[in-house]
């Protein structure tokens, strides 16, 4: 049977569309003036879903139809400036990445087995491009190293990126710490803490001339290759090259977080807390737990969850004289059950029973805790 092959038409949406709606235009023209020479990407895809407790790598996960690599790597192809993609996966699934090249019409990838970690498959990357490779790839005078989870990376930064590295040697996208990053002794007390304000996360995408980040590959330990996670790091180094570093937006960060809230009941002191509960969560009021049951369905048919966690919170709300812990039974017992069940699916879910009666003494007891 012929395989099914989407043609630009009828492809799923362009990641591109949902940045900057002009992106292939002005900085498009942008990008082909002010580049000019061989930029390839070496994009890491060999995870394998395990600390997101997924089935399936979260790489390879299906969103509106198609898998989320083939968006990342469409966000690249669609800049003219940059020639080759080189996808790295592991071994097991390279047929898999054919099929999605081949189904999704990507021209610009060239697929290579990965390693046992992430540096060793951004080395095995890196090779694809020796004059030994059949057939060879034509190497590039700047390679742009990004996750090939993150889709939403804009041409305005990869321009950004990939000029800072052809004069600095190195450069890379940052982002302001969310939390305080603290050190501490070895018999597990504080030691000192670091000023938020004097550092930055270090974030895809992270451009080098080629010759310095294969060569600082080729001189790394093997303590690198087993622990490493920073590339820049390794430029450093090994090759004496301070990267240039990138102020990069928010969409950078590679999972995002969702939550939403049902409130039960109608009552007002409901209504006050729903307000409360609205700046910070998705909310919605209903009646019983099949409305519980409704979100979780829909979230599960959408696949939201495989991009990022869920959290559902149930606050069920008692304004009467009868207490909380004759109510519902059965109804919770289900609940726990279908909160085990879901998290598999990396859809969070958790139960608040309020009993207006005993508010002081629950009050108290969250304190003590």
């Amino acid at each position: 049977m012929q395989q099914e092959r989407y043609s630009s038409s009828d492809r799923p949406l362009d990641p591109g569309s949902l940045l900057e709606c002009d992106a292939e235009g002005s900085a498009g023209r942008l990008g082909c003036a002010a580049v000019d020479f061989p930029v390839a990407v070496v994009l890491p895809a060999g995870g394998c879903g395990e600390r997101m407790g997924l089935p399936t790598p979260k790489q390879f996960c299906t969103i509106l139809n198609r898998p989320l690599i083939s968006y990342t790597i469409q966000a690249f192809e669609r800049l003219s400036w940059i020639g080759t993609v080189v996808v790295v996966v592991a071994k097991e699934n390279h047929d898999l990445m054919l099929n999605i090249v081949q189904k999704f019409n990507h021209t610009k990838v060239k697929v290579v087995h990965g390693g046992t970690t992430r540096h060793r498959s951004i080395f095995n990357g890196l090779q694809a491009f020796s004059d030994t490779t059949d057939p060879p790839t034509p190497k590039p005078k700047v390679v742009i190293i990004h996750d090939a989870v993150r889709p939403f990376v804009e041409e305005d930064l990869l321009l950004k990126i990939t000029l800072a590295a052809k004069e600095q040697g190195a450069s890379g996208a940052v982002r302001p710490l969310v939390s305080t990053v603290i050190a501490t002794t070895s018999e597990g007390y504080l030691d000192h803490s670091l000023e938020r304000a004097k550092y930055r996360a270090s974030e895809m995408p992270q451009g080098f001339l080629y010759d310095i980040i294969f060569q600082a590959y080729q001189r790394c330990s093997e303590f690198d290759f087993e622990f490493g996670t920073e590339c820049l790091h390794l430029a450093l180094q090994y090759c004496g090259t301070n990267a240039k570093l990138i102020e990069g937006p928010p969409t950078l960060w590679k999972t995002l977080s969702m939550s939403a809230c049902i409130i039960a009941g109608a009552e007002a002191e409901a209504v006050d807390l729903a307000k409360t509960l609205q700046k910070n969560l998705n909310m919605t009021t209903g009646s019983n737990f099949s409305e519980v049951l409704d979100m979780v369905k829909r979230f599960e048919n959408t696949d939201h969850a495989r991009l990022y966690p869920v959290v559902i919170v149930w606050v069920q709300l008692n304004m009467t004289k009868q207490s909380v812990d004759s109510q519902g039974t059965d109804e919770m017992t289900v609940f726990k059950t279908l909160a085990s069940e879901i998290v598999q699916g990396n859809v969070l879910l958790y139960g608040i029973q309020i009993d207006h009666s005993k508010v002081i003494f629950l009050m108290r007891y969250h304190y003590m805790c």
